[in-house]
């Protein structure tokens, strides 16, 4: 499949995570689709921008270090995808990320993830935070600045806790839950 066949293939993406991961397996068969995909998630203004998001969400969940090479520009374009599914899938991702380079191990991730990566996922972390995104998107978000708050980045977890404590009582049991898991784990 070329790339232009990769976009068109995009029209037949749907939500089913059948079909979401039929189209992950094509890209994970031919990485060199890799950077069109996050090309055309960069297109935030596209319908296909959604679908390349679930299907690098899919990528990422099967090897998450393909993203490697492609870091600069994922992480230059976080802060202007703002759909909602698009959001909660990248949020996803940058847990992902963060789960990887927090590994005791070395791994691609470590090796790659410069201190302008993290800042760029730490800043769309936080705007997801503060912004009228829905639940899954914060609670991956949540997760991922309390994974990068560990590195002698307590600013983080004060600023995590914050606004965690701030919008608590106005969410749903769930997100409570996962709220009052976070901060026990950022007292310890």
């Amino acid at each position: 499949m070329t790339s232009t066949g990769l976009y068109k293939e995009l029209n037949y993406v749907n939500a089913s995570r059948q079909n979401r991961l039929r189209y992950a397996r094509l890209v994970l068969n031919n990485l060199s689709l890799l950077p069109e995909l996050i090309d055309i998630l960069c297109m935030v203004n596209d319908k296909n921008s959604c679908r390349a998001a679930w299907i690098l969400e899919f990528v990422c969940i099967d090897n998450i270090y393909s993203i490697t090479p492609h870091l600069n520009k994922f992480t230059n374009n976080l802060k202007h995808i703002y759909l909602d599914s698009a959001v909660r899938t990248v949020s996803k991702i940058c847990c992902l990320i963060a789960k990887a380079y927090c590994l005791q191990t070395s791994n691609p991730i470590k090796d790659v993830l410069t201190q302008i990566h993290k800042e760029l996922i730490i800043e769309a972390c936080f705007d997801w935070m503060i912004s009228n995104h829905k639940v899954a998107a914060k609670v991956h978000a949540m997760e991922t600045l309390f994974l990068f708050g560990h590195e002698n980045n307590t600013w983080i977890h004060n600023e995590l806790a914050i606004i965690l404590q701030r919008e608590f009582y106005e969410q749903s049991a769930g997100y409570k839950s996962r709220v009052k898991g976070i901060l026990k784990r950022i007292k310890k």
